[in-house]
């Protein structure tokens, strides 16, 4: 293996960090060989069929084809192991694009953790190209990515395999449609349920007043909305006189 002549001035980054760091024990562990072969046809130059066109010479017209086969123009991509540690990076210490950059320059354990043999001083890249990485990677990508650090989670018995059987689900952040409890809304319930049970025992009603519980009940949505809280203040009386007159009706 060749070595420039200033890497003989530098230290190598195994030897400035405890190997014991959890960033560092998890980059031995890590199967880089075998994610770097999974995700390498996502990231290769694809095969473009060119576009045909017609030119005229001495002999007639010939068929050409312009832009077809594998181009190796533009810039060489990044190590595909770079990219993987700070896509674990950032999600791992919950960075932005900018800030993960910044941050991985002042961070020996991360450089180790991305393959890097000696300190790094620039940017590992812009972090734009950590963006793209991400969409290009896709959802099949990250879980192949989330596999690989589980399964080296499990040889290093950082967690055991039984953990695995049961998944908890915290739907605390889900957003429901739950509807905020107004007055209105609760009267006009009340009102609704009561009907409803006493249609159920074979009470009968001259008047339900379904028809003006639903304009009362869009007016005072209105009412609200708008601030106008008096009127809103006699809607809610009026939904109050409907109640005690189905109730007077049931006595």
């Amino acid at each position: 293996m060749l070595m420039a002549t200033d890497d003989f001035f530098r230290s190598r980054l195994d030897q400035m960090i405890d190997l014991r760091h959890p960033l560092a024990v998890l980059a031995q562990k890590m199967p880089w060989a075998m994610l770097e072969e999974s995700l390498k046809p996502v990231f290769e130059h694809r095969d473009r069929k060119g576009r045909q066109f017609f030119t005229d010479d001495m002999f007639g017209q010939n068929l050409q084809i312009a832009g077809a086969g594998v181009s190796n123009a533009g810039r060489p991509r990044l190590p595909i192991r770079l990219m993987v540690s700070l896509l674990y990076l950032k999600h791992a210490y919950d960075v932005s694009d900018r800030e993960l950059v910044v941050r991985w320059t002042e961070n020996v354990q991360w450089q180790y953790f991305s393959g890097m043999e000696y300190y790094q001083t620039k940017f590992p890249c812009d972090p734009a190209q950590i963006t793209r990485f991400r969409q290009m990677l896709g959802e099949a990508g990250v879980e192949e990515l989330l596999k690989a650090t589980i399964d080296a989670a499990v040889k290093m018995k950082a967690i055991r395999p039984s953990e695995f059987e049961r998944v908890i689900v915290d739907s605390t952040v889900v957003e429901k449609a739950v509807a905020y409890p107004t007055d209105s809304r609760l009267l006009e319930i009340a009102r609704y349920q009561l009907i409803k049970n006493a249609k159920h025992v074979g009470i009968k009603f001259k008047q339900t007043f379904a028809m003006e519980g639903k304009q009362l009940k869009r007016k005072a949505a209105g009412y609200a909305h708008a601030k106008q809280f008096r009127r809103l203040k006699r809607i809610l009386s009026r939904y109050c006189e409907i109640q005690f007159s189905t109730v007077t009706s049931l006595a």
